[in-house]
């Protein structure tokens, strides 16, 4: 997303103010990790692979192309880039995730207008069993919502029942969209608003389904999820990223990995405490503290309002010195 993008100076500057983490060494997979293909300058869906240890999609924003990214975790390196074929110019690809069926969908969900365009698209294709750079025939779906075009950043697939969601983005609150039961290429598939969220960039569901974390540029919530539907929501824990545009769980729902756009953006694991339900993206789960930064890049932080508003009055101070300086 390219609006309220923050600039590496205001970004190094609001984590000066709040302190940096310290990185804590883990050679192993599904750790904290810095992208390093420099193709990958607006990184904005991530989704943990199921067939692939370590690996995790993901793609650019707009102006890029129907290409998606497979990143080990382990090296931050590139070891697969597919190129779909069999779908229209993709405008502004926003989210990833990863269906029961073995299907990658990709949300070209994004509207930098604000709902000027009356349908969006969803992409989806297998996960390919075999990591190599290859063309990959993808389905397409169009999507309208029910009560008229809007923005949105966030595409969930449930882990059970396969049926994908759709979270809008408005600065005073967005909506949780339901999809058709089964997804129709060639006609209109209509996604019905169920439930109230907060300003949201991504979101995902645990592997076992029953939770759902949606995340924002400050902030995480997480949200008890039973028959299609929000139950009761709780503080997440989440890192301060300069641009804070992803999220996903671990395949093993021991954590959640949070990321962001830029050159060279990071990756960040963060640690879920068990509530004794032998882990496994269980019920009820909770931040329980950063397993690295990568790199220093990221800070963990509990997802609230109070949050938001120490980051935006660290912003705020920013800005007023620059401009003094300027009129100086």
């Amino acid at each position: 997303m390219r609006s309220y993008r923050l600039t590496s100076a205001l970004g190094a500057a609001v984590l000066l103010a709040l302190g940096a983490a310290p990185a804590l060494a883990d050679e192993g997979a599904d750790r904290s990790f810095t992208i390093e293909d420099p193709r990958i300058t607006e990184s904005s869906g991530l989704a943990a692979s199921h067939l692939h240890p370590g690996i995790y999609w993901t793609h650019n924003d707009s102006d890029d192309g129907p290409y998606v990214f497979a990143v080990d975790s382990r090296t931050g390196k590139t070891v697969a880039t597919l190129t779909m074929k069999g779908v229209g110019a993709p405008r502004d690809v926003e989210a990833i995730s990863i269906g029961p069926d073995g299907n990658v969908y990709v949300g070209d969900i994004g509207d930098n207008l604000d709902g000027s365009w009356d349908h969006v698209w969803i992409y989806r294709f297998p996960e390919p069993k075999t990591l190599k750079n290859a063309t990959v025939r993808a389905t397409q779906f169009d999507v309208k919502y029910a009560d008229g075009p809007r923005n949105a950043e966030a595409l969930m697939v449930h882990p059970k029942t396969g049926r994908v969601y759709i979270a809008s983005k408005n600065e005073d609150g967005g909506g949780l969209y339901e999809g058709p039961a089964k997804l129709t290429a060639g006609a209109d598939n209509v996604f019905r608003r169920v439930g109230e969220v907060p300003w949201v960039t991504d979101g995902a569901f645990s592997p076992d389904g029953k939770e759902l974390v949606l995340r924002s540029y400050f902030s995480a919530r997480g949200y008890a999820f039973a028959h299609g539907r929000l139950g009761k929501d709780y503080d997440v824990e989440s890192p301060l990223l300069p641009q804070s545009e992803s999220v996903t769980y671990t395949a093993d729902g021991s954590a959640l990995m949070y990321g962001s756009e830029g050159e060279r953006s990071s990756v960040v694991r963060v640690d879920l405490k068990k509530d004794g339900d032998g882990g496994g993206g269980g019920t009820a789960h909770r931040g329980g503290g950063a397993k690295d930064t990568a790199d220093g890049n990221g800070m963990p932080v509990k997802g609230s309002t109070l949050t938001g508003g120490v980051v935006l009055a660290s912003l705020a101070l920013v800005l007023f010195v620059v401009s003094r300086r300027r009129k100086g």
